[in-house]
């Protein structure tokens, strides 16, 4: 399989949204199309406008990948006034829409990285990074790291992930698992378990 790595166009965006969807698992919150639309256009708005590096993987003319990471110092190029805008209008009806679900996770990410803090000092995170289900476990994911780690070399990264999502995958490229929290999200009248992780890894 042939990958090249680039820079993400923009007419990819909704794809990449879609990776994200499949990858984790928006659907919990909400089965309802608007809501599940909305909230997948607030995500990629709030992680693309703080990104600092942005990397597609291409197989041919395809998305077939993309991560995304904020470096301490690093300019915000794709940081526009309307993504913040949408980011805050969504944020404030959030706690209305999703209340159970992504006040409790980000809660439980809030408190592993006070803890990660207290003995690290970390210099980037990783904030998405999905790739096309149909290329699960092909290598796109490794090559988007290993371009990272070139680009950020020797500078410590964090990321936020949950047992729900394929969290391995990191521990095999050399992740360390810093912090984990057990919560329960309240979702659409269920209680889902969940356990949630801090990785950390000098690139």
């Amino acid at each position: 399989m042939q990958i090249r790595l680039g820079a993400l166009r923009r007419r990819d965006f909704k794809t990449a949204i879609r990776f994200a969807r499949a990858g984790m698992h928006f659907e919990w919150y909400t089965k309802n199309p608007l809501l599940l639309f909305l909230y997948g256009r607030y995500f990629w708005c709030l992680e693309y406008g703080r990104a600092t590096q942005a990397i597609a993987a291409y197989r041919g003319d395809a998305l077939a990948g993309v991560l995304l990471a904020e470096a301490r110092g690093e300019e915000k190029p794709w940081r526009t006034l309307g993504r913040r805008l949408y980011v805050r209008l969504f944020e404030a009806a959030q706690g209305l829409l999703f209340r159970g679900g992504g006040d409790v996770y980000a809660r439980a990410n809030r408190e592993m990285f006070a803890q990660y803090e207290k003995a690290h000092a970390p210099e980037g995170e990783i904030t998405f990074l999905a790739v096309d289900p149909a290329l699960a476990g092909q290598g796109v994911g490794t090559l988007l790291l290993d371009e990272l780690a070139r680009r950020e070399a020797g500078k410590e990264f964090f990321l936020y992930t949950d047992d729900g999502c394929t969290y391995a995958f990191y521990e095999h490229r050399g992740f360390a698992r810093a912090d984990e929290r057990d919560i329960i999200l309240s979702l659409n009248g269920r209680r889902v378990p969940l356990r949630c992780f801090l990785y950390r890894r000098a690139l």
